[in-house]
């Protein structure tokens, strides 16, 4: 996969469209699925079916604990052997399995009490949307958070199949099964369209979303990449990329490919933008979405 080219495309707050390359093509989303589960965990939460505080049945740790990776779980994301399996083309862990080997029982620190990363808590979240809303994964995505901004070209990758279409050729044999919370596959114009259609309003209520921004600080300047202030709030990576101002969104990386698709509030006309690119680090999806933002933007 190559590095430094990038697939981008951006809204302006008129909702004129953008974009530059392949913009059209199928790429996954990796971790930018984690907005669209937190959106359709507060559909839910909105409809009285789900509860953000009270605790989840069995556990110490409630829904908006795992939401702002506040649990005290692990990360599978840490385990080496993880990593080989996935590169040596293994069949996907059982739940039971990756549970045991991530020691998901042990928490790293009461809940609440702290912050730490974890693909395990989302696995629990989107374990939490098919209880409450009674539906497969898939099914609830797209009847609570994608069909209302008609977003065609998004679906959740279930299978190798599912990936076969993809740009890049070189994951065309990869199971989306190693997602266990999910992992969503669509073009960089539908990832700008659904981070708009939430600031647009067109997602959430309006205490909801102002839930969802209610952020837990992490601090300042990251090496090698461009936030200046950083904080996550209910799904949702939230700080300032200096003179771009608040960036609000997420990053996601997986074999080979990263993107960073975020909303620039401050910006006299605000804009949204999606950038996908070839690489191992975040750092150069973040740099060239803020850059399209100060240079789209005024």
């Amino acid at each position: 996969m190559q590095t430094g080219i990038f697939h981008s495309a951006w809204i302006s707050s008129d909702a004129t469209s953008h974009s530059v390359r392949a913009s059209s093509a199928i790429f996954p989303w990796w971790s930018f699925t984690k907005p669209v589960l937190s959106i359709c965990a507060l559909r839910l939460v909105e409809d009285h079916r789900l509860s953000l505080d009270e605790l989840r049945p069995g556990k110490p740790f409630s829904l908006r604990q795992l939401l702002r990776h506040q649990a005290g779980l692990a990360d599978y994301g840490a385990l080496t052997a993880y990593h080989e399996a996935v590169r040596r083309g293994d069949v996907p862990w059982s739940r039971e399995y990756l549970l045991e080997s991530a020691r998901a029982d042990r928490l790293l620190f009461q809940p609440g009490t702290g912050w730490a990363y974890s693909n395990i808590g989302y696995m629990f979240v989107r374990e939490a949307i098919e209880e409450a809303a009674a539906l497969p994964l898939q099914t609830a995505l797209r009847e609570l958070v994608l069909e209302p901004p008609r977003l065609e070209t998004v679906r959740l990758a279930t299978h190798k199949s599912d990936f076969e279409g993809l740009f890049w050729p070189e994951l065309r044999g990869y199971d989306p099964g190693w997602v266990y919370h999910g992992c969503l596959i669509g073009t960089p114009i539908d990832a700008a369209r659904l981070l708009h259609a939430l600031f647009q309003g067109q997602l959430l209520k309006a205490k909801n979303l102002r839930m969802m921004l209610d952020r837990h600080e992490l601090g300042g300047a990251l090496p090698g990449r461009p936030w200046t202030d950083c904080g996550y709030g209910l799904g949702l990576m939230i700080g300032k990329m200096g003179d771009a101002g608040r960036a609000l969104g997420h990053s996601g990386g997986g074999p080979g490919c990263v993107n960073a698709v975020y909303h620039f509030p401050d910006r006299k006309e605000p804009i949204t933008v999606a950038s996908f690119t070839g690489g191992l680090e975040e750092g150069p999806a973040e740099f060239e979405a803020k850059a399209i933002a100060l240079g789209a933007a005024p």
